[in-house]
């Protein structure tokens, strides 16, 4: 989960994400032969490859075979592999399913070809599979969450240097809850793959290498009014990543909670990324007191909403979210309640 700082990675800014208890693992074998056999416990269908496809299938099936591309394109060509993947990570709920699919498979097959690869150049291979060959032009946070998560807390990732600072989540008296607004946008790719490049030519409008590096004062230097607004929401949430960092580091989580909702208005109406559906459970959350903060998560257009509540009004703050959301559009939610953990366990066996 991101606490903050959404849309700022692939902009060299600030993150604030967490890994949290859902899984997936990767049972990999190598073969004496080229071929490549996946299975999964998510599809029914196997996908099978006489030898490393060079063009993407359009299925879960690409993230693998993106990553041993790149495994492959490092090192010598390696052989065939049998594959199975198990997972209970909520699919197009803006949990980075995608990135953990990603590291679980490198860290699978580097252990099996008995190859040692520092965390952050395992992340990189991963952003460098999906950037490449999945065709999602994704920053470095997932992956490297995925890999360098410790349970408790969150990871401060500045996007540029790579310097990253274990930040303590709230304790016991608070929770977090995850909204699944069960909306999955079929755009929701190529709208994210529109928003890096509006962000790139606010970048270049400014005469600057990323929007890392500029401020709100640079702003009315943009000409074009939509490249203009999603220039205001980085530079703006790059800022509040640093408070909500210095708010948990405070031992003050209250502090999170106009950050997260000013996150969410900003990515609403700045970055235009959101949806009737995610506003709405917002808003239904923003009218009980015992929520600390909400905000959308993900890349948007569907997915969850993130919610720190009282720990002790978990009940209640489900049901009324559930009731005003089925008022409005006749389903419910999914609830997800999720803790901080470790990130990548990996097990070998001969």
């Amino acid at each position: 989960m991101n606490i903050i700082g959404e849309h700022t990675d692939y902009n060299e800014g600030f993150v604030l994400p967490a890994a949290i208890d859902r899984h997936i693992a990767v049972a990999l074998r190598l073969r004496r032969d080229a071929r490549i056999a996946l299975r999964s416990d998510r599809y029914e269908a196997n996908v099978e490859f006489e030898t490393t496809p060079t063009r993407r299938q359009g299925n879960w099936a690409d993230y693998l075979i993106g990553i041993a591309r790149e495994i492959d394109q490092r090192y010598d060509r390696g052989p065939g592999f049998d594959a199975f993947v198990a997972s209970d990570i909520p699919v197009g709920s803006g949990l980075s399913s995608s990135g953990a699919l990603d590291v679980a498979g490198a860290v699978a097959m580097l252990a099996a070809r008995g190859i040692e690869m520092p965390a952050l150049e395992t992340a990189q291979l991963c952003q460098a599979a999906e950037n490449g060959f999945v065709g999602a032009h994704i920053g470095i946070m997932d992956p490297f969450t995925a890999l360098k998560a410790r349970g408790g807390n969150a990871i401060l990732l500045d996007c540029r240097s790579m310097q990253d600072e274990q930040i303590p989540l709230p304790d016991g008296r608070y929770a977090w809850v995850l909204a699944d607004s069960r909306v999955r946008h079929e755009l929701a790719l190529t709208a994210y793959n529109e928003r890096r490049r509006e962000c790139e030519a606010a970048a270049a409008a400014l005469g600057l290498r990323s929007l890392r590096d500029a401020t709100e004062a640079d702003l009315p230097r943009i000409a074009n009014p939509v490249e203009r607004r999603r220039a205001q929401h980085v530079v703006t949430e790059n800022s509040r990543v640093l408070q909500a960092a210095d708010a948990l580091r405070r031992r003050s989580p209250r502090g999170l909670g106009p950050l997260l909702y000013a996150s969410h208005e900003s990515l609403r109406l700045d970055f235009a990324v959101s949806c009737r559906e995610l506003d709405c459970l917002v808003e239904l959350a923003a009218g009980m007191p015992q929520v600390v903060g909400a905000r959308m998560m993900g890349g948007g257009f569907g997915g969850c909403v993130l919610v720190l509540v009282e720990a002790g009004a978990i009940d209640d703050v489900e049901q009324h979210l559930a009731d005003g959301y089925a008022d409005e559009f006749h389903k419910s939610p999914e609830f997800y309640r999720v803790r901080s953990v470790d990130g990548v366990m990996p097990e070998r066996t001969t």
